[in-house]
């Protein structure tokens, strides 16, 4: 059987080195490719502690996808680079997997478009680790009959958009999870502006970015004396790794855009 071949964008970063790592120790996977703008010229396996792989990091992504003719692009980089990226990635064939967070309901809707014209798939996942698709299903189940509820994520410092993805999909699982509005409650008198979080339908959400996280979302149900809180904590980002591998597996499957690694979990 041949091997999906599989380049990676961000490969530099922390989470970009943890791709590497879990892609060159599966047998069905090959790693043809590796682009960050730091690091060029680095062997990439000495980069992630493997040894060398004879593969070194470029910085020109139209140039390795030309060379390398890869099935498959891992995205982990920034707001600010992705869509570059993706468009690179369609217009070259390659079937893409997106694990960079802050895309906009405008990106989500032109992926949605590029990846149709170019019959190619997208997968775009808030979240990689399976703990954190079941949260968010068991929120949405919990949402029919606590519909009052918030949402605190937290993250490392260096996250730089807010809230975070997982967080805003949450909220649209509960949304689509209520069968009744949340109780009204009174107009907040809030001493520090934004005290009370960011409102996202019928849901705040609350952002913490402190050194020593990685990952972690608490969502807190009330009702009649009583409260729910179904929580899920990332300690390594070793955790994403199954998610992206199986999104790997899946994304010459499907055409077009698939947003959420639920959508691909029976």
């Amino acid at each position: 059987m041949d091997k999906i071949r599989v380049l990676v964008t961000g490969a530099y970063g922390r989470m970009g080195r943890e791709v590497v790592k879990a892609v060159v120790a599966q047998e069905d996977l090959e790693l043809v490719g590796a682009v960050d703008k730091v690091g060029g010229g680095q062997d990439i396996g000495q980069i992630c502690g493997l040894g060398v792989l004879g593969l070194t990091v470029e910085t020109d992504l139209t140039v390795v996808l030309g060379n390398t003719a890869p099935a498959v692009m891992v995205d982990f980089t920034t707001p600010l680079t992705v869509m570059d990226n993706i468009k690179a990635a369609l217009e070259a064939g390659v079937a893409v997997v997106v694990g960079t967070t802050g895309l906009t309901e405008e990106n989500l809707d032109e992926i949605n478009d590029l990846a149709a014209r170019s019959e190619r798939g997208v997968i775009v996942a808030p979240n990689f680790a399976l703990g954190a698709v079941l949260m968010m299903r068991f929120a949405k189940e919990a949402a029919r009959y606590f519909p009052d509820v918030e949402i605190i994520e937290l993250h490392h410092d260096r996250k730089i958009d807010a809230p975070s993805g997982t967080a805003l999909k949450t909220a649209e699982m509960i949304a689509a999870g209520r069968v009744a509005e949340p109780g009204s409650k009174p107009a907040p008198l809030e001493k520090i502006n934004g005290a009370r979080g960011g409102e996202y339908l019928g849901t705040k959400i609350h952002s913490v970015r402190l050194p020593g996280l990685i990952a972690h979302q608490e969502v807190i149900f009330g009702n009649q004396g009583q409260t729910l809180t179904i929580r899920h904590d990332s300690l390594d980002r070793s955790s994403f790794m199954p998610g992206v591998i199986l999104a790997v597996r899946k994304a010459q499957e499907i055409k077009g855009l698939v947003y959420g690694l639920d959508a691909l979990i029976d």
